[in-house]
């Protein structure tokens, strides 16, 4: 199979495949985060908290899906295998077994939080080689103060 042809410079290209790369490990990995959560999760906030995961869950699918087109639209082969992720990921793992739902939500903040300074480096890593992957970037990064904020509202 023939490869697609970058618009970018082979620099550009670069750059803008890292930004991408790891903004996918971020972003598959909270989907997993957030549905541990999601699973195992207990307390007199349940319900409220139980719904709030999975809407973490759909915009980090959701966004997954855009990153990982748009590296593929750039050239760039995406790798969101899990042994890539499980190697790759900087958020830091839940405990294993019932998680109160106190601790999930300052877990989930804590990790929204490290995610979105990634994604705010990426945004300025971007913003010369590749604006449209960085408007992307933008658009991604949003959804996700949005819900750490309404998770940091909760604590």
């Amino acid at each position: 199979m023939a490869a697609i042809k970058s618009p970018l410079s082979e620099s550009a290209q670069k750059v803008t495949g890292d930004a991408l790369q790891g903004a996918l490990v971020d972003l598959v990995d909270l989907s997993l985060y957030a549905k541990q959560a999601h699973w195992n999760l207990t307390g007199r906030n349940f319900k409220v908290v139980h719904e709030h995961l999975d809407e973490i869950v759909d915009l980090a699918r959701q966004a997954q899906d855009d990153v990982a087109e748009r590296a593929v639209a750039i050239g760039v082969n995406p790798d969101g295998r899990a042994r890539t992720i499980a190697d790759r990921t900087e958020i830091p793992q839940l405990e294993a077994g019932y998680l109160e739902d106190d601790k999930a939500v300052a877990a989930v903040t804590d990790a929204l939080a490290q995610i979105i300074a990634r994604f705010r480096e990426r945004v300025a890593a971007t913003d010369e080689p590749d604006p449209i992957t960085q408007d992307l970037l933008i658009g991604i990064t949003a959804s996700l103060e949005k819900q750490h904020w309404m998770f940091q509202a909760q604590s």
